[in-house]
């Protein structure tokens, strides 16, 4: 079956960087687009990016624009989430998704606080 297994968050002041990771397996992971996206306490979830199946068609969220930055090694099932200039507001359970499997991991929890 399809598991998607994140890893790389934590506890990170205002201004730092995480590198989230995601595991996938249980499907062809090179042929599927892959997303990343979160929810804050008491908000609606939102995307944050988005990638094609060969790294292409790189898309993000308005409020993660030139921060953030999504890649994939097809050649290990996983895809990654670069995040610098952390803000407060970036704080929320960060989820990796392969949207037309409606496919959703476990989440990992990024704080940014001081």
């Amino acid at each position: 079956q399809v598991q998607l297994v994140e890893s790389g968050g934590g506890l990170v002041q205002p201004g730092g960087s995480l590198k989230l990771s995601c595991a996938a397996s249980g499907f062809t992971f090179s042929t599927y687009h892959m997303s990343w996206t979160r929810r804050a306490p008491g908000k609606e979830g939102e995307l944050v990016a988005f990638i094609g199946t060969v790294g292409g068609g790189i898309n993000y969220g308005d409020s993660v624009k030139g921060r953030f930055t999504i890649s994939r090694d097809n050649s290990k099932n996983m895809v990654y989430l670069q995040m610098n200039m952390l803000k407060p507001e970036d704080t929320a359970v960060y989820y990796c998704n392969v949207p037309s499997l409606r496919a959703i991991g476990q989440g990992t929890q990024v704080t940014v606080s001081s």
